[in-house]
């Protein structure tokens, strides 16, 4: 997926291999619901067909946590996209916790991750994108078996 377009505040890029659209809004985090519905609505793709993935202060560092709808969990974006969406669209949450020397969570979203953090982020790379795979192949169910099982 390396061509990526724009449309409002939203860009994204079309994989026709996995029938998959991966969309990322432009706008702030607390807004991200409107650019993903002017897609989806664009593109008739129903709530429960729409994976959100996104970091999750509240969660320990490297560890993964799907769902197939519920609660914001207090993370802005997720509100915005359930203002518009409503709960029933599965997510992806992926732990960044909220650090030890700084509690400002600003600081801890937009930082940098320490060198021991970079290190361990290929394999979680690794563990997210087969939960996603798995999502788009299998469904959510087994989705989250895989990802949600203690790594």
């Amino acid at each position: 997926m390396r061509d990526w377009q724009r449309k409002g505040e939203a860009r994204y890029a079309i994989d026709r291999s996995r029938n998959a659209i991966l969309v990322k809004p432009q706008s702030y985090m607390n807004l991200s619901g409107p650019p993903v519905l002017g897609l989806a609505t664009f593109y008739k793709v129903p709530p429960p067909r729409i994976l959100v993935v996104v970091d999750d202060l509240d969660l320990p560092f490297g560890k993964l946590r799907m769902r197939a709808d519920g609660s914001s969990g207090g993370h802005n974006g997720l509100k915005s996209l359930i203002e518009v969406l409503g709960q029933g669209f599965p997510r992806l949450r992926i732990g960044i916790g909220r650090g030890h020397d700084d509690p400002d969570a600003i600081d801890r979203v937009l930082g940098e991750f320490t060198d021991a953090e970079a290190r361990e982020l290929p394999a979680i790379v690794d563990r997210v994108v087969a939960g996603v795979e798995t999502w788009l192949t299998q469904g959510v169910t087994q989705a989250m078996n895989l990802v949600n099982a203690k790594a």
